[in-house]
């Protein structure tokens, strides 16, 4: 897996080929957090990783990545495959934002179907 410095070169490589109007009302931007993110609905305590999160509040909105993550899920893959998957674990978080700032947060959304995904897993499918 590649060192965190060249990761972050990545993820604003990967942020710059977006649009501008995608950061509009993205208060604190895309943040790079080192640590390693476990879902707390993680069923063995470890296996559920979250690679990022778009957070809402009234304090601003942000998209966190968090490296850890990717630095134990996706070491095996070459700088290209990791690349690709952080492009989409990022464009994933700015649809949640995107359908934020359009009011359909919650709705028919990505939101809706991470949830179901969350379901299908502790359900063991």
């Amino acid at each position: 897996m590649t060192g965190i410095d060249i990761f972050f070169e990545m993820l604003k490589e990967v942020c710059d080929e977006l649009p501008d109007e995608f950061f509009r009302e993205l208060h604190h931007g895309v943040q790079l957090a080192e640590e390693t993110k476990i879902s707390p609905h993680s069923k063995r305590g470890d296996d559920l990783v979250i690679m990022g999160e778009y957070h809402r509040s009234h304090l601003g909105n942000r998209i966190t990545i968090y490296y850890g993550s990717f630095a134990r899920t996706c070491r095996w893959m070459s700088d290209e495959q990791l690349k690709d998957r952080l492009r989409e674990v990022v464009r994933h978080e700015f649809r949640h934002h995107m359908e934020n700032l359009s009011g359909m947060y919650g709705r028919d959304s990505l939101e809706r179907k991470d949830r179901e995904e969350l379901r299908r897993y502790l359900r063991g499918e």
